[in-house]
């Protein structure tokens, strides 16, 4: 493996046997068996968008019917039963099965081609967790069409959600299904991780690391600490469900407190989880449309970094009405409060790269400008429920519902969707109508604050969340009317959007490998990328190499790399500088029947233990035909 500079500015040019040779060692096989052998980074990534984006649009439906519900006093469109299961779907599906699952979908797909790598770390351990993803959303919507969906909230209070008050299999389901997909992901982090601090092109220094990358990187770290709180709380509560033990059970000595503390350590990060990788994509946004490097690079990657920290420190101030001692609440005031101090440092950074810049506003873009309007509403009502008196008066009432929306869909969705058509030539090679773009953006804009802003007068008028209905004499039938209007303007929004993106697929103009004039690696690949993303893992020298490139007319590439097997060059940790060649594995259906075999143990532990039993046997013959060693005889 060496370094070198072609005379040219293009990738060293290799013969046609190698180019040939080299398309067939990272060829995802084909046919419907071949479907689940894949384990290309792009192939795992694009599927984690694409069944996110389907969970989305079936938790959306719910919310719409959720507000029809709500649109006038007594109503009785959905009875009180099927109303709870809808709200507890709609909350679980968008935190658990959309909105962190979309984000490390965009990560996967992106994070190899912007540090400059041809695949992840654990390609096969990539496909795991995908499958494991798909059979669980496919589960827990199953269980809705069988009258057995989960419906005690998507945070599953105890008591509430004990057997004695909750009986059934709504709330196994739940606990298993939450356990089960917290696996996959763990294995995205995990890959996310070890592929961001070894695999990155030769020159890209942690300090000249793409914002979303870095952004990638925190949120990665911050599944690998919060998620196993969810889990042991979960498994906790199936424990006491199943074989009747007494975690939460107060007469048998158990604490249900203790479910709060466990869910919401792992709860409010979880929100920051969803959060930071929005930052990166609004940063990279930024870039490429004023056309001039970020203000305040160092200050945007410690703040993302301080959030990651602070956010563990916050989740008490979900338990202010608990009783706990106001000594520790002063603190997870303190606390609440702090972490507006990196928020602010992002949006003063952002608005300094904007000042004066010739901006572009193309589609990406509004939605950036969207978010900071949004955002900011959110954030400052975050920092008056962090105050206690506050938060005591509006506590489970409409105004938290406002406030979680203004910064889950303002401070990730909107950004989500701005770099959807950021990165929709790269991910399809087609174009979507900018047009269709700016009528998507403003029905989505106005909608919302239609739908969200009223739930604030809602709140503070003494609505209280998750009731099915209320009598007239409450007063609140008009607002509620207009928050259902708006929720019908927001979903006709999002609908452009999912109409452009079809339309684009079948009649979408060709893109340009970089439609955009950006200046991250990913844009030095093909649209779509090939198969094993670069023919030449580049070197970077800057943070802005293709701007660089584009003055210098010349790049530098690595080359002696073989063509007959999956090769990758790995680099240190800091100064990312070459350390050697690590062989990848090839396509393999294992870890989809690997999935398989453990969705059988989660799934069937909900009507008998000794479904465990069976489940652990077969994961250890599936793990042992994984990871069966390669013959001796062969040097792939």
């Amino acid at each position: 493996m060496t370094l070198e500079t072609p005379a040219t500015p293009h990738d060293r040019i290799d013969s046609a046997e190698q180019a040939t040779q080299l398309e067939r060692t990272w060829h995802s096989p084909g046919g419907l068996l071949g479907w689940f052998t894949h384990v290309n980074q792009r192939m795992i990534g694009k599927r984690f968008i694409i069944t996110a984006f389907i969970f989305f649009l079936l938790a959306g439906i719910l919310g719409i019917l959720i507000r029809l519900q709500l649109a006038g006093p007594e109503q009785q469109f959905i009875g009180p039963e099927l109303y709870n299961q809808f709200f507890t779907m709609h909350g679980t599906v968008m935190m658990f099965f959309f909105a962190i699952p979309v984000m490390e979908g965009f990560a996967i797909y992106f994070v190899p081609l912007m540090v400059g790598t041809r695949d992840m770390a654990f390609p096969r351990l990539n496909a795991f967790g995908y499958y494991v993803y798909l059979i669980g959303g496919i589960v827990l919507f199953g269980s809705l069409l069988l009258s057995m969906a989960p419906n005690a909230g998507w945070f599953n209070y105890v008591p509430l959600s004990s057997k004695l008050y909750s009986p059934g299999y709504g709330v196994d389901v739940w606990t298993t299904m939450i356990t089960f997909i917290e696996v996959s992901a763990l294995t995205a982090a995990v890959e996310l991780i070890v592929t961001t601090l070894r695999m990155r092109a030769p020159g890209m220094s942690l300090n000249r690391m793409p914002l979303f990358v870095w952004a990638a990187l925190v949120m990665s770290f911050m599944i690998v600490f919060a998620m196993p709180a969810v889990i042991v709380s979960s498994t906790l509560l199936i424990l006491d469900r199943l074989v009747d033990t007494q975690f939460f059970i107060v007469e048998g000595g158990g604490e249900p407190l203790l479910w709060q503390h466990l869910f919401w350590y792992f709860g409010h990060p979880e929100v920051y989880i969803i959060l930071v990788p929005a930052l990166g994509m609004i940063s990279t946004i930024i870039i490429t449309f004023t056309r001039r490097p970020i203000y305040g690079y160092t200050a945007l990657v410690l703040s993302v970094v301080a959030i990651g920290f602070v956010s563990f420190g916050l989740w008490v101030h979900h338990m202010f009405t608990t009783g706990l001692p106001q000594l520790g609440m002063s603190f997870f005031t303190a606390a609440s409060v702090t972490i507006a101090i990196p928020s602010g440092v992002q949006i003063f950074c952002w608005i300094a790269s904007l000042w004066g810049a010739r901006i572009r506003f193309a589609t990406p873009m509004l939605w950036v400008l969207g978010f900071f309007a949004i955002f900011v509403i959110g954030g400052l009502t975050g920092v008056m429920v962090a105050s206690i008196p506050f938060d005591t008066q509006v506590h489970d009432t409409f105004f938290l519902v406002a406030h979680f929306h203004y910064v889950l869909i303002g401070g990730a969705v909107f950004p989500l969707i701005g770099a959807t058509y950021y990165w929709w030539p790269k991910i399809t090679g087609r174009m979507m109508s900018e047009t269709a773009g700016k009528w998507s953006f403003w029905l989505a804009f106005i909608g919302f604050n239609v739908t969200f802003f009223p739930m604030h007068q809602l709140g503070l008028e003494g609505m209280p969340r998750r009731i099915y209905t209320y009598v007239e004499e409450m007063g609140w039938g008009d607002l509620n009317l207009l928050a259902t209007i708006g929720s019908l303007v927001l979903a006709t929004g999002f609908g452009v959007t999912l109409i452009n993106a079809i339309w684009s697929v079948l009649r979408g103009r060709r893109a340009e490998p970089n439609p955009w004039g950006a200046p991250t690696l990913e844009w030095a690949a093909d649209s779509p990328p090939a198969s094993y993303n670069f023919r030449h893992i580049p070197v970077v020298e800057s943070r802005w190499p293709l701007w660089d490139w584009e003055q210098a007319g010349e790049r530098a590439v690595v080359t002696g790399l073989r063509h007959d097997r999956r090769e990758v060059v790995l680099t240190s940790v800091l100064d990312a500088k070459p350390v050697g060649v690590q062989v990848l594995p090839a396509p393999t259906i294992w870890p989809f029947v690997s999935a398989v075999a453990a969705s059988m143990g989660f799934i069937g532990i909900i009507f008998h233990p000794i479904f465990f039993v069976i489940a652990f046997f077969l994961v250890a013959f599936t793990l042992v035909a994984w990871f069966w060693p390669r013959r001796p005889w062969r040097d792939d």
